[in-house]
């Protein structure tokens, strides 16, 4: 039998007390360390018998025997907590965002290439079963063509988030599957912003994406929604995909014509058969940690990496930047910019 992974958590706020009961829960892996500096957190952390308790991140990354590590701090403190985590060898788990910034985002990888470290991104949405089926019927050729993604992530004010907006905290989850859903990333993209009950940054932010293929990718993410919302629609030259990610439900809207016809000089209107796509309903979550455990156990590439995760740190910038400047934001230099280290 294989040993199971020691992994260590930091953080244990919301996200990550759901990390904790995974990992607690997974048959191939133990917590063995744990990191929050808040002490009423550390004391209720359930967790296998020895695991160590630390108030500071980095002295358990520096001081626990860790297989892994899975960091779902603050945003603005991924990036030392990767790169000492990286700079010991160890594999890491990063909740999305990868970064605050591009900046830091193009350091964590290029520790993880200098040191041949694997990195992998929470962008949980990837793992939704939904998605992975969308996915793959996508590729199977449902839609020949994609003419427009329109993604909705909206709830209500989370008083967790502080150190940035909901542009980079729930934007780069769309950012990300957009693009994933299109097989391409943007050439240029346009955003408007508002702040309405955060103190320091944006609430909401309806953003475009033109991609290379003439395709469109629209997002809508808020919290000032009272109830959560999580939708994505996909139209193509075949039809439409519709997509709850709560619900894990898939439908396919078939087009019924080719071009409207014309009666009496109006263009008449028929619905498309609709198709319920069955799938086998998982947590997305525990999911990731498979994937996880798949990169530890093999060393190969995950299938979020940081590049991945940069990526769309770099988008969600790119739509802050459109939204402050009032203009769209070329996009096509930056394949270059983001592999220049």
């Amino acid at each position: 039998m294989t040993s199971p992974l020691r992994l260590g958590l930091v953080g244990l706020g919301s996200m990550g007390r759901n990390h904790l009961r995974v990992i607690s829960n997974h048959p191939e892996t133990i917590l063995a360390a744990v990191a929050d500096p808040d002490p009423a957190a550390l004391e209720t952390a359930a967790g296998a018998p020895g695991t160590r308790r630390f108030a500071d991140p980095l002295e358990m990354i520096r001081q626990a025997d860790l297989d892994g590590v899975v960091i779902a701090a603050p945003t603005t403190a991924h990036m030392p907590l990767a790169l000492a985590a990286i700079d010991r060898g160890v594999a890491v788990l990063v909740e999305k965002p990868l970064a605050a910034t591009v900046d830091d985002g193009l350091a964590i990888v290029a520790a993880a290439r200098k040191r041949n470290v694997r990195v992998q991104i929470g962008h949980v949405e990837r793992y939704n079963p939904a998605v992975l089926e969308m996915g793959r019927l996508l590729r199977a050729g449902w839609l020949s063509t994609i003419y427009a993604i329109t993604s909705r992530r909206a709830g209500p004010f989370p008083a967790r988030i502080r150190d940035v907006g909901v542009t980079v905290d729930l934007g780069t989850h769309d950012v990300d599957i957009l693009c994933w859903i299109a097989g391409e990333r943007p050439v240029r993209v346009y955003a408007e912003t508002a702040q309405r009950l955060h103190a320091t940054h944006e609430d909401l932010t309806f953003g475009l994406m033109h991609f290379p293929s003439g395709a469109t990718g629209f997002l809508d993410v808020d919290w000032l929604t009272p109830a959560k919302r999580r939708s994505l629609v996909a139209v193509g030259e075949e039809g439409m995909f519709e997509l709850d990610y709560l619900t894990q439900r898939l439908t396919f809207t078939r087009s019924n014509i080719e071009r409207p016809q014309m009666i009496a000089g109006y263009a008449t209107t028929f619905a498309g058969d609709v198709a319920e796509i069955p799938i086998d309903n998982i947590e997305p979550l525990r999911a990731q940690l498979d994937e996880f455990v798949r990169v530890l156990r093999t060393g190969e590439r995950p299938y979020v990496d940081a590049e991945d995760g940069l990526w769309a740190v770099a988008i969600a910038n790119g739509l802050l930047a459109a939204a402050s400047e009032r203009r769209p934001i070329d996009l096509s230099d930056l394949p270059s910019r983001l592999t220049a280290e």
